[in-house]
């Protein structure tokens, strides 16, 4: 949660338009720069000034409904402070330099209904036991 005196600096800084649509998505106000766009249309920002450590970069998802899986493997690796350079700078984390990476990312389906499910193909080894009550 942000102090007053930080909010109004932040929505002096984005305007009241980008305020609302963090405080609808994010529920926080951060001004910082945008480092890049990925190729699905998410924004990396960063601010090293003005917010906490390890709260300095963020992503604003295009989509309304999403998920962290919906972050490509070098921007995580950004996000997560796990590298100081991002994925446009890095070429190691650039996506497609790989002959066995897959050329679209494939997001987390759990919890979803395209999750995988397991199923038996192999018959049962034992049967259910079916009790016989004797008649008294």
């Amino acid at each position: 949660m942000s102090t007053i005196l930080r909010t109004l600096r932040n929505i002096r800084k984005i305007g009241i338009r980008d305020y609302l649509h963090q405080m609808q998505y994010i529920g926080d106000t951060k001004a910082g720069t945008l480092i890049a766009r990925d190729r699905y249309g998410n924004k990396y920002y960063e601010n090293i000034d003005d917010e906490l450590p390890l709260r300095t970069r963020w992503v604003d998802y295009k989509e309304k409904e999403y998920s962290p899986c919906q972050i490509e493997p070098g921007w995580h690796a950004w996000m997560s402070y796990l590298v100081d350079k991002p994925p446009t700078e890095d070429a190691v984390l650039m996506p497609g330099q790989r002959s066995w990476e897959l050329p679209v990312h494939r997001p987390n389906l759990t919890a979803s209904r395209a999750a995988f499910k397991t199923y038996s193909t192999v018959k049962p080894k034992t049967a259910a036991w079916e009790p016989v009550a004797a008649p008294r």
